[in-house]
């Protein structure tokens, strides 16, 4: 049986991990250091937020780690609600923040990383098949996902294994937890995460990707 909506006000939370050099976009490092990657990852910050800001009457940002509050909040623009990740792995980051949200009076809810670059507010636009679906998820092609949309609080589904996490089965097994839970799901159109050099390759060939995001993963050229 499908879950009864919850009426509350519609809002996006954010994901995100404090620019910090040599912890940020690690898998990267080979191509652009870990200098550049703290500032690709302050970037897609900001790309998201200018993003979510404009698409949603209330925006989220949970943030790790516990002492990055501080940088993060000095970047954000006002009004967006900041919380703390708490968990040991994603999953219960993820639940502990969805509830936060629902239970400050959130919903229905869009959750997002800051890993896709082409995000759209068409993506976002689309995802109101909430109206509609119990749950819909945005899947990114190296088998995660790079939305997922919640008409109530089912945070069953992030109660993956952790050893599930950041592989290919991300996405396979939320579905699968999705129909055992009988949870209606819209899938939305697939994008690429920004992960690995394979990744920036990718998306620089890709006219949709943001000039200000596509600046910061060029190559640095020897000398």
């Amino acid at each position: 049986m499908n879950a009864t909506a919850h009426r509350g006000t519609p809002a996006i939370l954010i994901m995100a991990k404090e620019p910090r050099p040599g912890t940020v976009k690690t898998r990267l490092h080979p191509l652009l250091g870990p200098q550049r990657c703290a500032e690709l990852q302050a970037g897609l910050i900001r790309h998201t937020l200018e993003l979510t800001t404009v698409h949603a009457p209330r925006t989220y940002l949970a943030y790790a780690p516990a002492d990055g509050g501080d940088a993060i909040g000095t970047t954000t623009p006002a009004g967006v609600r900041l919380r703390l990740q708490r968990g040991e792995d994603l999953g219960q980051r993820l639940a502990a923040a969805v509830t936060d949200a629902f239970t400050d009076g959130a919903g229905p809810l869009l959750v997002i990383g800051t890993d896709a670059p082409t995000l759209t507010g068409d993506h976002l636009t689309a995802a109101t098949a909430l109206e509609s679906h119990d749950v819909v998820l945005g899947p990114a092609l190296d088998g995660g996902y790079y939305l997922i949309g919640l008409r109530a609080p089912h945070t069953s589904l992030f109660a993956l294994d952790a050893d599930v996490w950041s592989t290919d089965r991300v996405r396979t097994a939320t579905l699968g937890v999705a129909r055992r839970e009988g949870l209606s799901v819209k899938l939305l159109c697939p994008l690429r995460d920004l992960d690995t050099p394979e990744d920036a390759s990718a998306l620089l060939a890709d006219p949709a990707l943001p000039a200000p995001i596509a600046a910061l993963i060029q190559p640095v050229e020897g000398p």
